[in-house]
């Protein structure tokens, strides 16, 4: 009983204090509501936070392809029990994201700034809507998969099986849609701000690699014909949507 109320809370706290940091990256990109946004303290020398900026971006990248992968999760299950390797990935890349956000340094030269009201408005409410995609594409996927929190709760760990939710028949990542829509569509871009969606979006071209070549390794020949039928971040005419 003990180890599964302990269990629980690792899974809860772990979560919570992802949902907590992701929350607070959306003002912190938005320069808004938070105590530090992208371009806020003082700016070092563009040198210096270009290099400061570049090893924290990479350092999570890092630590979110490595734990990814299917070699690390199967080492990672030797030390802690299977249940909670989900959460621990999750814990890594908030404690990776909390760095990246605490020692951020701004860049706030001006790239580019849309003065025109009804333009910035519907710049930021594509902003918003960028990120109430990405959530709705987890709930899509499986939410409480995603983030550990349904083996916490039944104590087991499986890999789910291939599937199709109605949004995965339109793109293959349209979580990782939602990370461009929001890290681009924005009425102000300072350097900062375009060296953070440009190195984001680097590695998200690489991650989503890695992720299907893994999983057409994993599940075969089903995969490898979604990978045919179903584009990565646009939708296209004629995509089969059969259930599968």
């Amino acid at each position: 009983m003990l180890r599964k109320a302990l269990t629980f809370t690792y899974g809860t706290v772990t979560y919570l204090a992802f949902l907590g940091a992701f929350l607070y990256t959306i003002g912190f990109l938005a320069g808004a509501v938070v105590p530090k946004g992208v371009d806020d303290g003082t700016a070092p020398p563009a040198w210096q936070a270009v290099l400061v900026d570049l090893a924290l971006l990479g350092l999570f990248a890092v630590q979110h392809s490595v734990m990814a992968r299917p070699w690390f999760k199967e080492r990672l299950t030797r030390i802690v029990p299977p249940a909670i390797e989900r959460s621990t990935y999750v814990l890594a890349a908030t404690a990776a994201l909390v760095l990246l956000l605490w020692l951020w340094q701004p860049w706030p030269a001006t790239v580019w700034s849309v003065e025109t009201g009804w333009a910035r408005t519907a710049l930021w409410s594509l902003y918003l809507l960028g990120w109430a995609f990405l959530v709705l594409s987890t709930f899509a996927l499986g939410h409480f998969d995603l983030f550990g929190l349904r083996q916490v709760l039944t104590r087991r760990h499986a890999e789910p099986a291939f599937r199709e939710p109605p949004l995965y028949r339109v793109i293959r990542h349209p979580i990782m849609t939602g990370f461009l829509i929001a890290f681009w569509v924005v009425p102000d871009m300072s350097a900062g701000r375009l060296l953070f969606a440009g190195a984001s979006t680097a590695y998200i071209m690489v991650g989503v690699r890695l992720e299907e070549h893994d999983l057409k390794q994993q599940l075969g020949a089903p995969y490898a014909d979604y990978l045919a039928r179903v584009p990565r971040f646009v939708p296209r005419p004629g995509v089969s949507h059969g259930e599968h």
